[in-house]
């Protein structure tokens, strides 16, 4: 006996399948695994980032240990940043992810107050391990803008998704809501990495030009109307 209910169960699965393909489904699943992908990513380099970080004072410590406040300041922020459970759930809560973003902030402002510091030492920017630790630190600060920018890219098209018709229904269906994505605020304390250029300091400007010498007054005349009245009266 042919079994009719088993055509009539593939045929609804097709539809249903048609229907939450043209409903945004297909395209929530992928944008949001890409927003797990590039996520991973921005905490990878955030990470890469604080290891540096505790090499990097104690090399400065080595020749600016009375820097004491400035070294502080670094290390506590390191640890702030390292208190704070950095897991992909972070970007499905939006009070959590605003945490670990500014903890973030901070530790680009530390680093970026330690490196200045190092600028008045001169066998310090000169010490091979400090120039290391300096062109990794550059190089990760790079690959974490790459990585926030791919990461807002994704987060872009996953809530445009969410937030568009029909595949809002869809995605209020499944439970899929916005994620949380960089401020303006966020930029403003994090885009820009701290300044690791040590190579040679910039020319003193040069000196005025000095004033031009008044002109010399010109000579007397020979010849003149006094000296023939002078030869006349002889």
């Amino acid at each position: 006996m042919f079994k009719w209910s088993g055509i009539f169960k593939w045929v609804a699965a097709g539809f249903m399948a048609l229907a939450l393909s043209g409903c945004g489904y297909n395209t929530l699943q992928t944008s949001d695994e890409d927003i797990k992908a590039t996520w991973a990513e921005v905490l990878n380099q955030y990470q890469r980032r604080a290891d540096l970080v505790p090499n990097l004072v104690n090399v400065v410590k080595g020749y600016a240990a009375h820097e004491k406040d400035v070294l502080i300041s670094v290390t506590e922020a390191r640890a702030r940043v390292g208190a704070i459970q950095a897991t992909p759930e972070l970007i499905n809560d939006e009070a959590a992810f605003q945490k670990f973003i500014a903890a973030q902030g901070e530790l680009t402002g530390a680093i970026s107050r330690l490196l200045l510091v190092a600028e008045n030492y001169p066998q310090l920017k000169a010490d091979g391990l400090f120039r290391d630790l300096q062109a990794q630190l550059e190089g990760t600060e790079n690959r974490i803008t790459v990585a926030r920018n791919r990461y807002i890219a994704a987060v872009k098209t996953y809530n445009v998704t969410v937030r568009s018709f029909p595949s809002n229904l869809t995605a209020m269906m499944f439970g899929y809501k916005t994620k949380p994505t960089f401020t303006v605020e966020n930029e403003k304390a994090i885009a820009v990495p701290p300044k690791v250029d040590f190579g040679s300091p910039a020319p003193a400007p040069a000196a005025p030009a000095p004033a031009p010498a008044p002109a010399p007054a010109p000579a007397p005349a020979s010849g003149g109307e006094s000296s023939g009245n002078l030869s006349h009266g002889y």
